[in-house]
């Protein structure tokens, strides 16, 4: 459990250093349209433990689409982590899911988490495929926003998408009983816990709310151009004929409405080096030979920051080497600063899903005592 400092407060700076030297935290953040998956993979350990990593991150978010069995995916997560992770939140919003693990030690360092979601599809309000699903809460003195999101499918859809983004950034209803970050006229730069939501500049921005937003997600944006000219860019970059994937982004949809403005003006991106995530034949890392599909960059992770250069990415990739959907997970590393905070937040008081926590380690176990692991090992399984 946390301990007070000698100011007398759980979240303050002496407490922050304690854990956070530098003040700065590692947070893996992961998307993956699942297809509706008739059964989880054996192994999720490409996607959330990377051969690229060679740490242990101190959050894991995972943002999934078209999702199946959530509880059993709680436990799969679980399992892949270990048990220095628990299962802070978790949401679901239809077939849309939202984990958030955090390291066991921390989460006395964290506020009550909040969920809200909303549909943006035009039909049936019962019908929970597309739409955005959010999840916030603060860290020391650092306040997070994770939103999930599924927009409209197809081609040429790229203004109903940016409809999208503007529809869930106006209608997601957070926060709820927690502060909303502001840093004017606050000493050491920690959050203004008198502020209200009704005092917030940006009242139809759910983004504006908070310091660090990330946002996860099948966005569905497409690459402009035909399916011989992108088959022929993905070879020539493959054999190193060209240079870089750049060729491709600059077909890229969501690029062309970053640009114009219409969508996610206001957040970052990591640099795309990895082929297309969309679509392939399941089962395989061929691109969709059936229907033809434009390969494309459906599958993103963003972050907005209330302060220039308070989130760095460190890594951004694709996990080519699942085959059980027509797309392929997304994932991302990145560095956060932390800022020290104050005692009256409504704390989560170390709560987590214990019950995901057992199972999910006493399968590890099993798994781990049974036969020989046949899956890659990563630096990071080396020592946990």
């Amino acid at each position: 459990m946390g301990s007070m400092n000698s100011n007398g407060s759980l979240l303050g700076s002496e407490e922050l250093k304690r854990f956070f030297p530098e003040k700065k935290m590692r947070i893996f953040i992961g998307t993956w349209n699942m297809c509706e998956l008739k059964a989880l993979p054996d192994s999720v350990d490409d996607f959330l433990l990377p051969e690229t990593s060679d740490y242990i991150h101190d959050a894991y978010v995972i943002g999934t689409q078209e999702s199946t069995d959530l509880s059993e995916w709680e436990i799969t997560l679980q399992e892949t982590l270990g048990p220095q992770h628990v299962l802070f939140h978790s949401a679901a919003f239809g077939v849309l899911y939202l984990n958030v693990f955090i390291r066991r030690d921390l989460i006395w360092y964290c506020s009550v988490s909040e969920d809200a979601s909303i549909s943006t599809r035009n039909g049936p309000t019962g019908i929970k495929t597309k739409g955005g699903l959010g999840v916030c809460f603060t860290m020391f003195g650092t306040s997070f926003l994770f939103v999930n999101a599924h927009f409209t499918a197809h081609d040429g859809k790229a203004k109903e998408r940016a409809a999208d983004f503007k529809k869930i950034c106006a209608g997601l209803s957070l926060p709820k009983q927690l502060p909303t970050a502001n840093t004017s006229g606050t000493e050491g730069g920690s959050i203004d816990l008198s502020c209200e939501y009704r005092d917030v500049s940006s009242p139809d921005d759910v983004t504006a709310r908070f310091d660090c937003v990330f946002w996860l997600g099948d966005l569905n944006f497409r690459l402009d151009k035909e399916r011989e000219r992108v088959d022929e860019t993905v070879k020539g970059i493959e054999t190193l004929e060209i240079p870089s994937y750049e060729d491709l982004i600059q077909y890229d949809e969501l690029f062309k409405v970053r640009n114009q403005g219409l969508a996610f003006e206001k957040f970052n991106e990591g640099r795309i080096k990895f082929k297309p995530t969309y679509k392939y034949d399941v089962g395989t890392s061929d691109f969709n030979t059936k229907k033809m599909r434009i390969p494309s960059y459906t599958d993103r992770i963003l972050y907005r920051v209330r302060k220039k250069g308070q989130i760095s990415c460190l890594y951004y990739d694709s996990a080519h080497e699942l085959m059980l959907s027509d797309h392929k997970p997304v994932y991302a590393m990145f560095e956060v600063d932390l800022r020290p905070g104050r005692d009256n937040v409504p704390l989560c008081g170390g709560q987590f899903k214990k019950d995901v926590w057992l199972e999910g380690n006493k399968r590890r176990a099993t798994r781990s005592q049974g036969k020989t692991m046949t899956q890659k090992s990563s630096k990071i399984c080396s020592i946990q």
